[in-house]
Parts: C-alpha cells; structure tokens; sequence
C-alpha cells in the first residue's frame, strides 16, 4: 500500500511540475527576445555536468534498493569492494551525489545574480527560478528522506521487509525527482 499511495503522490507532483513547465512556457512566448537574451547567460556544460550526477546518483540509489532487496543494510567486505556494498553505503554516496547537484545549482543560481538575472528582474528570472528552485527543493527533501532510510537502517534491530520497502519508496521519489529534472534541463537549457 505505501508503494501504490507513493505512486499515487508521485502523480499529483507530476502536475505539479506540468503547471510549472506550463507557466515556463506561457512566459517564454510571449518574451522571445528575453529568453534569448537571458539563456545566452546560462552555463550549460556545467548544466551538463551537474545533469550527470544527478542522473549517476539514480544508479546508486538503484544499486541500494538491491541490497534492501537482499535484505543487507551494509557492506560484507572492505570499502572498495562496490559488490559488497549494503544499501547504507549506495545511499550515502547517493546523498553525497545530490548534495553536489543542490551546491552546483546554489552556485549558478549565485553567477546568474551576478548578470542581474534574479526571480524579481524580469519574467525569464521569475519562471527560471521558480521552476529550477522548486526541483532543488524536492531534491533536498530526497536527501532528508535518504538521511532518514540511512538512520533507520542503523537503529533497526532486524533490517525486514518494512525498511527495504521505504528504501524502495525513496527510491521512487529519487527516480521522479532525477527524470523531472531530465526534463527540466532540456526545456530550460537546451530549448531555446
């Protein structure tokens, strides 16, 4: 049931995220030479970049759901063996993967302020920031959520089917969050 009523959520942000592509939409096209003026300002290969691990970190949280699967929280052997890896240790460096995407966004967010590009500065500022600003923030309650499976995971005396479930249903949220911004990155970045 939490994995339908996760599901279920999940939907309901997906609309969410459709009235905010809509809304990017609406502006863009009636501010043509606003957009094109403004996206010359973005800097899209460290986009790129910070696309690329986000999307990675989609492959780590993936490899800690087998392992909550398997019903083991942590690693087997040494620290460098990936294989032995539990579900605490793929989540972590998910968490860490995600942190540098949020930091990344932080910094560009700071670099477009410096060309006056701010939420009040005109409607390209306004629809970038709202939309790009309210995926960071469900990134950062993704990794709340992955602190929280992690601590669970630590103070669980059994680790059973109930912590591999909400391990799962994270994953499900990281994997939402990861193809949103997919999206994101290509309608802001790329569409012009």
């Amino acid at each position: 049931m939490v994995q339908v009523g996760t599901m279920v959520w999940l939907s309901s942000e997906l609309m969410f995220f459709g009235g905010l592509f809509a809304m990017y939409f609406t502006l863009k096209s009636t501010s043509p030479e606003l957009w094109a003026e403004s996206t010359a300002t973005l800097n899209v290969p460290l986009a790129f970049v910070n696309t690329l691990i986000l999307v990675a970190s989609s492959f780590t949280a993936q490899a800690g759901v087998f392992a909550a699967e398997r019903l083991q929280p942590r690693r087997t052997g040494g620290l460098l063996a990936l294989k032995s890896w539990g579900m605490v240790e793929w989540f972590i460096l998910t968490f860490i993967m995600g942190a540098i995407f949020v930091s990344v966004q932080c910094y560009e967010y700071a670099v477009l302020v410096s060309h006056g590009i701010t939420i009040d500065a005109h409607a390209y500022g306004s629809a970038f920031y709202i939309t790009t600003g309210f995926h960071a923030i469900h990134v950062t309650g993704g990794l709340i959520a992955f602190l929280f499976i992690i601590g669970r995971a630590y103070l669980a005396k059994r680790f059973g089917h109930h912590e591999a479930t909400s391990a799962i249903v994270v994953s499900y949220y990281w994997h939402f969050v990861d193809v949103v911004w997919i999206a994101l990155f290509a309608i802001v970045y790329f569409l012009k």
